[in-house]
């Protein structure tokens, strides 16, 4: 004979929340740093880095801190360190420097930084980009992580490639990212 569930099964389940749920627990508004990594632009010049703070700006969030670097690890790995240790700053996103060229060392530098990787968000970057670029979608080595409980992602230089991780990654898990980042336990 099924007695059916026992009380503590159906705790259990009613405990249990969807990722909707989860997304919708986010913060409305999270606070944001852009670094652009490139050796050629400037704040006139900076076509991406504009283009993720307009999306983040129209999306609610703030972005107190914008910097331009060079393609340098030194450099790279001082604004990260800067924007990481500033507690209001919650996700820093990069653009540039994801490539796969001698001078490309925005992704060495991040990795040796992150303390949990987020592999997903590489790969489906790179699926996105196929769908949208075909197989040249290999040549980037765009990666997440958390460094000092800020959410760090880098996106290519191309304003096309920065675009498409903002609509179809970034914005619209901004929020559950850091939620997840939050969560005490």
């Amino acid at each position: 004979m099924n007695e059916g569930p026992t009380r503590e099964e159906i705790t259990a389940a009613a405990d249990k929340k969807t990722y909707e749920e989860h997304r919708a627990e986010g913060p409305d508004a999270v606070t944001c740093g852009v670094i652009t990594v490139s050796d050629t632009r400037t704040g006139e010049t900076d076509t991406s880095g504009k283009l993720i703070v307009n999306m983040l700006e129209d999306c609610g969030h703030k972005v107190p801190f914008t910097c331009i670097v060079k393609d340098d690890a030194g450099q790279i790995r001082e604004a990260l360190g800067a924007a990481c240790a500033d507690p209001a700053i919650q996700v820093v996103i990069t653009n540039g420097g994801t490539g796969i060229t001698r001078r490309d060392t925005t992704y060495d530098v991040v990795v040796s930084m992150i303390e949990k990787e987020m592999p997903g968000f590489g790969e489906l970057f790179r699926y996105v980009s196929y769908l949208e670029i075909g197989t040249a979608a290999i040549l980037t080595r765009a990666t997440a992580g958390t460094c000092s409980d800020t959410i760090i992602m880098t996106l290519p230089g191309s304003g096309n490639a920065c675009r498409t991780g903002m609509e179809k990654i970034i914005l619209p898990e901004i929020s559950h990212m850091v939620r997840e980042v939050l969560k005490k336990g």
